[in-house]
């Protein structure tokens, strides 16, 4: 019988065919945990009568949120989880890997086929590897650290078709903002984002992330596209597995199917204070910032560095705003570093951090005050999602992020 990706991965898990709608306990293959969300889950986890962890090797802990610890509370989340993690034998990645999502799926945490769960809404952003990856909360978390498993309500799946060629200085933030005020915020609540098509297809691994990085601004459960040659190319030397056929049938039932053409796809900016609210660049252009991040699950690789590297060129960023870079991982920092980005940023004038979450979500440094205007490549806009409740937060790709931290104001990358 036709079937999705999302029903193939729960049906090979649970060792029967399953559809859409049914409700199931699925073995889990990952469960991450991060300074934030982990303490209350393994508070959770003694609570309901945990002794040891259903499998140390499949529990993914690091730290990211607060990095280096900047309170007295953060510093004893720390201590709290290092001793869980040395009680119960489980590597952790401390502070010192990066932000969580980009880590768990560079260690070769999260492969195709597999359940992976994760107390963090983003978890979705493992789907890039073929995954079906979701966020938790500390709760199911503490039950799924005891138990290796968890109930799910099978997800139908929305399949998203991509085609064209992005234009010069468009790519996937583009269009996943462009699909989110397509889809809207909520249009996908509880159901899986497949995102499919020649123009995914042609999308290297870290395009990809950030499409399945963003399913859940649309409510979606998870986010995922179908593993290819450039899934299995990037597991090789991250996981031992052989590469196998895992795509959504072509007469398969889906919730709902679109289309959309990146041909002639301008530059995206998500104004406040929703994520589905994207414009091109053109409707926000001339908006004054204060502060422009470029970094974060979403757009903290190599590959966007290199992008706004790219638009800067021989530039300076302006030196009435402030301009904050962080890699989202130690290898993607060290790759950064390698090409000599690290330096030029420095010298246009932009602070570069260590890889972690930064101004992301507003709780550590880098925070707005009142009347103050982020712009910022992560993934949400939220009111005091960065800071001050009276602040302003538009999202956009790393090439309009480097275009405006030059000129001050939100430009459109293809005219710098």
């Amino acid at each position: 019988m036709a079937a999705t990706i999302v029903e193939k991965i729960f049906s090979k898990k649970c060792g029967r065919e399953i559809r859409a709608g049914e409700v199931v306990m699925a073995p889990l293959d990952g469960a991450m945990i991060h300074d934030i969300t982990g303490p209350l889950a393994i508070q959770k986890f003694y609570e309901m009568g945990g002794k040891k962890v259903f499998d140390p090797k499949r529990v993914i802990m690091l730290f990211d949120h607060q990095i280096p610890a900047d309170s007295i509370e953060a510093a004893n989340n720390h201590v709290y989880m290092r001793k869980f993690a040395f009680e119960q034998d489980i590597h952790n990645y401390d502070i010192n890997e990066g932000v969580c999502h980009q880590v768990t799926i560079e260690k070769g945490r999260a492969a195709p086929g597999e359940i992976v769960v994760g107390a963090d809404s983003h978890t979705c952003m493992y789907g890039a590897a073929g995954a079906f990856a979701t966020g938790i909360g500390s709760t199911d978390m503490g039950f799924a650290l005891k138990f290796g498993a968890l109930y799910f309500k099978v997800p139908e799946t929305i399949r998203a078709e991509v085609s064209g060629k992005f234009p010069r200085r468009v790519g996937a933030k583009d269009l996943i903002l462009a699909i989110a005020h397509d889809i809207g915020a909520d249009g996908a609540t509880y159901k899986a984002i497949e995102f499919t098509g020649k123009t995914v297809r042609k999308l290297d691994m870290a395009g990809r992330m950030t499409l399945c990085n963003m399913a859940i601004e649309m409510g979606g459960k998870a986010g995922i596209v179908a593993p290819d040659k450039v899934t299995w190319e990037y597991m090789k030397g991250r996981r031992k597995m052989k590469p196998f056929e895992l795509d959504s049938d072509p007469d398969a039932t889906f919730a709902e199917k679109r289309s959309y053409d990146v041909s002639d796809l301008e530059p995206q900016v998500a104004v406040p204070h929703n994520v589905d609210t994207g414009v091109p660049v053109s409707k926000v252009a001339g908006t004054h910032v204060h502060q422009v991040f470029i970094g974060s699950c979403t757009n903290g690789r190599f590959e966007d560095l290199k992008e706004a590297a790219e638009v800067l060129g021989k530039k300076k960023f302006s030196p009435k705003i402030r301009t904050i870079i962080i890699p989202a991982s130690r290898d993607e920092y060290l790759k950064t570093l390698k090409a000599g980005l690290i330096e030029k940023f420095v010298k246009a004038g932009a602070l570069v951090e260590a890889p972690c979450c930064g101004p992301c979500m507003g709780g550590a440094f880098g925070l707005i005050a009142p009347g103050e205007v982020s712009l910022s490549t992560s993934n949400r806009n939220f009111k005091g999602r960065q800071g001050s409740t009276d602040g302003k937060v538009y999202l956009c790709s790393p090439a309009t992020a480097a275009a405006s931290a030059i000129t001050g104001e939100i430009t459109d990358p293809r005219e710098v």
